[in-house]
C-alpha cells in the first residue's frame, strides 16, 4: 500500500469571502510537517517508512551519490547576503542562541545593510527544522491587505488602472507587515534567548554605520522609479546633499531607536505606539493615500502551518504552503524526476530543455491556481498527484513546444480567471544552523527595491499589495480582496535524509524567478551530485510563457547555440539575480553556500 503524505485540510470557503468570520485572527498552532502520518507516529521513522514504501512502489525513487552523514560534526553556520549578516547571526549562536534566535539577529542586521531588499515593515516565510523531534514547520509572515481594500484599490479617482510605478510607490502599495510577526511567534516557540537581546548589535552598527556596498549603491542611483522617491533620496544623502558612494559610511539612527522599541515591545511595536502611528500616516500621504486603519495593525498577520514535503531521490523536500509557491517548486522537481536528466548533466543541452519546459508547465499551473489558501481553494495535492505529474510530464518533447502552455486541470481545480500579476524582484535568503542542529531557511523581502519608497522610523515600507493581480480577472486566484494576502514566489527549502534528519537548506530571492533558481540548485545538487556552492553558481534559466530568460552570457557559447537549434532562444532577463544561500550536510560536517551573485557570506561560530 503506497504511504500518503498528508496535506492539512481547511473548511470550504463560505460566499463573498475568506474562511472564517471577518478578517482572519490567530491561528491555532498545527501539527507540523506535512509528513506525520498522525500525531504519534515518530517523525523519523514515518520518514522512513515512506521511503521505503514508495521505493517499493516502483516511483522512481532513487539512490544519491552523496551519502549521509551518521552524525556529523555540529558547530552552527550561517549563510545570507550581507556580511555583517552573517555576522550578526555568528555572535547570537556564540551567545548560545538557537537558529531562531540568530535568525530574528539576521533580519535585523538585513534590513540595515541590505534596505533595498528586505526589512523589518516587509514580509517573510521561513522553514524551521527542529533537531529534537524532526518537524519541519513553516511560519507565514505574508503581509495582508488592509480591510478596506477592494478590486479597486490601484484605480485612480476617476476609475482607471494606475500606471504600475504609480502603484508601487503609493500608500496603497503597502500592507500590514508580517516578518516581525512571524518572528516573533517562531520565537516564542524555539527562541532560547531573550527576545530583547538579539536588536542590540544592530542598532549600535546602525549608529555607528557601515560601508556602503558597491551593490548597495547601485540601488541608490537606480533608475527604477523608488530610488528617485524623496524618503529614499533623504535616507541616502551624503553630508554633501549628494547619494552616498562606494566607501561611504551610512548611519541610519532612527532605526537603531526603532529596534530599540521592538526589542522592548516586540511586534506589539508595529500595532500600537508611536511606529504603528507612523506607519499609518505615511501610508495615508498622497499620492494615492492608503485605506488603512488602526484595526488592520490589530489583525494577526503570520500564522504557524504545516509544510508541504514529498520525496526525491532518497531525500524528502520540504517547502512552505501557499500563498508561497512550495507547491510550484515541488511539481518542477517531480516532473523533472521523471525524466533522465540526472544521467545527463550541466553541459548537456537536453537537460537544459527539460528543466526549461518542465518550468514552463508548472509556471502555467502556479501562476493559475496559486493564492491565498484562507480565500481561494489552491489544489496542493492535485498539483503533486503522480498522475497529474505523469500526464503533465507527458507534454515535455524534444524540442520547446511553440507558445505559452496552458495550466492543465489537476483534481480539486477551481473555475479561475486569468492570471495578471507582475512581481518584481527585491528580495533576500538567508539560512541558519545552530549548534543542536536545529535550522532555518527564510526568505524576506519588501517587494520591489526600497519597497513603496516611504521611510517610517529608519525602515523602508513594503509594497507587497502590487503583487496581487489587478486589473481585468476578479476571479483570479491572486485578485485583491480585504484581508488577503498576495500570492508570494517565495520558495525556501529544508532538505532532509532518508532517516528524516536535517540534510540541507536552501532558497533565494528573484521575484517569479524564485522557484526557478532554486530547482536549479537543487537539480545540480542533487540531480548532478555537485557540492552545493558549485550547484548556486550553475547560469541561471527562468523559463515562463513563452520566454526564456536567463544568463545567456553565462552559458557556454556552443551550448547556447545547441539551445537556440531546440527552439531555446536564452535571453538575458529583467530584475534581480539570484541570491541562493544555503547549507548541505557532508561527512565533515555542515558545508555553506552563498550566491556569488551578491555580497554575501557562508560562515561557522
Amino acid at each position: 500500500m503506497r504511504p500518503t503524505i498528508a496535506i492539512a485540510s481547511r473548511p470550504p470557503l463560505p460566499a463573498g469571502g475568506p474562511r472564517g468570520a471577518g478578517l482572519p485572527q490567530r491561528s491555532p498552532p498545527l501539527a507540523s510537517s506535512s509528513l506525520h502520518a498522525s500525531p504519534a507516529t515518530p517523525y523519523r521513522a514515518f520518514a522512513l517508512l515512506l521511503l521505503l514504501g514508495l521505493a517499493a512502489c516502483g516511483t522512481g525513487l532513487r539512490e544519491t551519490a552523496v551519502a549521509d552523514a551518521a552524525d556529523p560534526p555540529q558547530a552552527g553556520l550561517v549563510s545570507s547576503a550581507h556580511p555583517l549578516a552573517t555576522e550578526a547571526g555568528l555572535e547570537v549562536l556564540r551567545r548560545g542562541g538557537s537558529a531562531i534566535d540568530a535568525a530574528v539577529a539576521v533580519q535585523a542586521m538585513l534590513g540595515l545593510v541590505e534596505p533595498q531588499s528586505s526589512g523589518l515593515l516587509g514580509g517573510a516565510i521561513m522553514l524551521h527544522y527542529d533537531a529534537g523531534s524532526g518537524r519541519v514547520d513553516s511560519w507565514i509572515g505574508r503581509e495582508r491587505a488592509p480591510a478596506g481594500a477592494g478590486p479597486d484599490l490601484f484605480n485612480d479617482a476617476e476609475g482607471r488602472a494606475l500606471p504600475r510605478a504609480g502603484a508601487m510607490l503609493s500608500g496603497r502599495a503597502t500592507g500590514v507587515p508580517g516578518v516581525l510577526h512571524a518572528l516573533e511567534l517562531a520565537h516564542a516557540a524555539h527562541g532560547a534567548l531573550d527576545w530583547a537581546t538579539l536588536f542590540e548589535s544592530t542598532a549600535l552598527r546602525a549608529e555607528q554605520g557601515f560601508t556602503v556596498t558597491p551593490r548597495l549603491h547601485r540601488h541608490i542611483v537606480g533608475t527604477f522609479p523608488q530610488a528617485s522617491a524623496p524618503d529614499v533620496v533623504a535616507l541616502f544623502a551624503g553630508p554633501d546633499g549628494t547619494p552616498l558612494r562606494v566607501g561611504d559610511t551610512f548611519r541610519n539612527p532612527a532605526y537603531a531607536a526603532s529596534l530599540r522599541t521592538i526589542a522592548a515591545r516586540g511586534a506589539d511595536a508595529l500595532r500600537t505606539g508611536p511606529l504603528a502611528d507612523a506607519l499609518l500616516a505615511r501610508v495615508a500621504d498622497p499620492p494615492h493615500g492608503a485605506r488603512m486603519t488602526p484595526a488592520d495593525l490589530l489583525v494577526d498577520v503570520a500564522e504557524r502551518s504545516d509544510a508541504i514535503c514529498r520525496p526525491l531521490r532518497a531525500r524528502v523536500i520540504c517547502t512552505a504552503p501557499p500563498p508561497a509557491s512550495g507547491v510550484g517548486l515541488l511539481q518542477l522537481m517531480l516532473l523533472l524526476d521523471g525524466t533522465d536528466i540526472a544521467g545527463r548533466g550541466p553541459e548537456d543541452p537536453q537537460a537544459w530543455l527539460l528543466f526549461a519546459e518542465a518550468s514552463r508547465l508548472m509556471y502555467a499551473d502556479r501562476d493559475h491556481y496559486v493564492g491565498d489558501p484562507l480565500f481561494v481553494d489552491v489544489p496542493v495535492d492535485g498539483l503533486l498527484d503522480p498522475g497529474y505529474i505523469a500526464a503533465r510530464r507527458a507534454l515535455i518533447g524534444t524540442r520547446a513546444a511553440p507558445g505559452a502552455p496552458a495550466p492543465g486541470r489537476p483534481h480539486g481545480a477551481p473555475a479561475n480567471d486569468a492570471d495578471a500579476t507582475a512581481e518584481p524582484a527585491g528580495t533576500s535568503h538567508f539560512v541558519v544552523v545552530d549548534a543542536a542542529g536545529n535550522a532555518v531557511s527564510m526568505t524576506t523581502t519588501i517587494e520591489s527595491y526600497f519597497g513603496s519608497g516611504r521611510v517610517v522610523g529608519g525602515m523602508l515600507l513594503n509594497n507587497q499589495l502590487t503583487d496581487f493581480s489587478w486589473g481585468p480577472g476578479a476571479a483570479a486566484a491572486n485578485a485583491i480582496a480585504p484581508g488577503k494576502r498576495p500570492r508570494s514566489s517565495m520558495s525556501p527549502v529544508i532538505v532532509l535524509d532518508r532517516d528524516g534528519r536535517f540534510a540541507g537548506a536552501i532558497g533565494s530571492p528573484g521575484g517569479n524567478a524564485i522557484p526557478a533558481y532554486v530547482a536549479k540548485a537543487l537539480v545540480g545538487w542533487l540531480y548532478w551530485d555537485l557540492p552545493l556552492q558549485q550547484a548556486i553558481a550553475l547560469p541561471n534559466l527562468v523559463a515562463r510563457g513563452e520566454r526564456f530568460n536567463g544568463e545567456a552570457g553565462a552559458f557556454p557559447a556552443p551550448l547556447r547555440a545547441a539551445l537556440s537549434g531546440l527552439g531555446m532562444e536564452v535571453v538575458p532577463g529583467a530584475g534581480e539575480d539570484s541570491g541562493l544561500h544555503g547549507v548541505a550536510v557532508s561527512r565533515d560536517g555542515l558545508q555553506g553556500a552563498a550566491d556569488p551573485r551578491r555580497e554575501g557570506q557562508a560562515a561557522q561560530p
